[in-house]
């Protein structure tokens, strides 16, 4: 499916593949997804995290935690736009 706000996020992780910071990132069932506070995206980091964390930021209700459930993915980390997921993330010690 087309959707900006999600190929925006898409290109972002693309650029930092294209520059050894992301070794790989996912996004299960891209194509039932319709908005980006719905997305759940997946990254595994092949430097320090920092980099991803401050370029996604710029994306609104981003946050992220450690991929511990490894149901959807098995990269290491979680990462979202929403406000129920930033919420949950904060009180988990996460951004």
């Amino acid at each position: 499916m087309h959707v900006p706000e999600i190929i925006e996020v898409k290109d972002a992780l693309d650029r930092l593949v294209a520059d050894g910071v992301v070794d790989a990132w996912e996004l299960p069932y891209e194509n039932l997804i319709t908005r980006r506070s719905a997305a759940t995206f997946f990254v595994r980091p092949k430097q320090d995290a920092g980099r991803i964390w401050d370029e996604l930021s710029r994306f609104g209700d981003f946050s992220f935690r450690i991929n511990t459930e490894k149901k959807l993915s098995a990269l290491d980390y979680r990462v979202t736009f929403s406000r129920e997921e930033k919420e949950k993330n904060a009180t988990l010690g996460n951004a």
